[in-house]
Formats: structure tokens, sequence, C-alpha cells
């Protein structure tokens, strides 16, 4: 994984970014094994339960495209905010289901960078193996 390209696609998904509520600008690329790069950013809606984190886009994009947990090298997630951005709630539960646990989340607000796991991020995850079914 080229960690400076990894970061950069980041923040050019980020200059994508929807964001006339909040005005908080977020950008998120998956890494993939076969060398791909797939991005994501946030988009917000007056109805705002309809809209959706960056790192939740770029990772259902790469599932869309038949990626697996597997296939995922890594995830950048950026912002820019004053301090480095975490995901959400909804995102970390959503990471620790798409996502090995050790993958490499690099979190960054281009004044400061930050590596972590779902695994640190989320260390109780609840999962499919928790349900009865």
């Amino acid at each position: 994984m080229n960690r400076e390209l990894l970061l950069s696609k980041a923040f050019e998904a980020m200059d994508h970014a929807y964001a006339p509520y909040s005005n908080y600008h977020v950008g998120a690329c998956v890494a993939t094994k076969d060398g791909n790069y797939i991005l994501g950013a946030n988009i917000e809606n007056a109805a705002y339960g309809s809209s959706i984190c960056a790192e939740r886009n770029a990772v259902f994009s790469a599932y869309s495209q038949g990626y697996r947990k597997a296939d995922i090298e890594a995830l950048a997630i950026v912002s820019d905010g004053e301090r480095i951005g975490t995901p959400c709630g909804s995102c970390r539960q959503v990471l620790s289901e798409l996502l090995e646990e050790e993958t490499p989340i690099i979190l960054s607000n281009r004044e400061s960078e930050m590596d972590t796991t779902i695994r640190e991020l989320l260390p109780f995850a609840f999962g499919q193996e928790d349900l009865n079914v």
C-alpha cells in the first residue's frame, strides 16, 4: 500500500463532499490488495437520516464492485476539521463487519495523522456471531 497515495486520494474524495448543512467535509479511500483505490465522500441530505458518511460510502462502493473484507488492504478517512475526525458509531459498526479487525485505518486532517484499526475503535463490536441465526 502506498500511504501517501491513499491519503491523497482520500483528500481528493473530500473535495467531492456535499455538506451544505454541517459544512464538515469528509473523504475516504479504500485501498484494495489488487491495487485499486475506491473513493467515498460524505453526502448530506435535508432528511438527515438519508445522509451517508464518507467511509461507509467508500466501503459500500468497494463491496458493490465485488470486493470483500479479505480484499481490503487499508482505509483512509480524512476531514477538514481542526482535529482529526473519527468514524461515528454507525460507521464503526459497519466497519466492524466489513473490514478485517486489523485492517489499517489512517485518519488525517492535513495537520496530523493517526493510525488505528476497527478493533481499537470498536473493541466490543456486536456481530453476526452474536445473533441466534
